[in-house]
């Protein structure tokens, strides 16, 4: 292995500090249920964050979940927006006027709030390397052949604390069949990771 295990382990949950670990759930008599997800993506600039929730909350929304980053230099948004039908079809309205102003590419769609999956377990998998070209392509095929849906995912490359080295990590939220048997899919898993010279945990989701 490139890297000890303890330091791996160190190394990701210093990463996990920042994430959370489930998504929010609307209740079944919420007054908010429709849902609206929108992805916003363009030049990285102050106020962005800012312009984007401003339209929202106008029109009367309310951010249920969001991810937002600095990719290059352009600046990605995803929100999963709650509103009434009003609120909803003006936000739809209001959106494609900031994005005409702004620069902004926006794109929305109406979406559902996700059933429960009883016949599902959610697993994490926290993965680090030296980077290298394919990574994220092989994980999802390791678990896409498997029947393995992967609810989340976050990547990044870092320079390695003392030698400077080129990192790549990775973090996957994982529902995983209950028909699936657990502890082979983690021996096959890391087998995997072995032969691609990755250090990696597989471990339940905490709540």
């Amino acid at each position: 292995m490139l890297l000890k295990r303890d330091q791996t382990r160190q190394g990701i949950d210093a990463l996990r500090c920042t994430r959370g670990s489930r998504p929010v759930t609307l209740g079944a008599g919420h007054p908010m249920k429709q849902l609206i997800a929108i992805c916003a993506v363009g030049n990285d600039r102050t106020g962005l964050v800012f312009d984007l929730t401003r339209v929202v909350v106008e029109c009367g929304g309310n951010v249920l979940e969001s991810r937002m980053t600095a990719l290059g230099n352009e600046f990605a948004m995803l929100l999963l927006v709650a509103g009434n039908w009003h609120t909803l079809a003006k936000l739809e309205g209001e959106l494609q006027k900031l994005g005409e102003a702004s620069g902004l590419t926006i794109v929305s769609r109406r979406t559902e709030q996700r059933p429960s999956r009883p016949d599902f377990v959610s697993y994490t998998v926290d993965v680090v390397c030296l980077d290298q070209p394919g990574v994220l392509h092989q994980l999802a095929g390791f678990f896409a052949s498997r029947g393995v849906d992967i609810g989340d995912i976050s990547t990044r490359t870092y320079s390695a604390a003392h030698t400077g080295a080129p990192m790549f990590s990775v973090y996957m939220v994982l529902h995983v069949p209950t028909r699936i048997h657990i502890a082979a899919l983690r021996e096959e898993f890391m087998d995997l990771c072995d032969n691609l010279n990755l250090d990696a945990i597989l471990e339940p989701l905490k709540a």
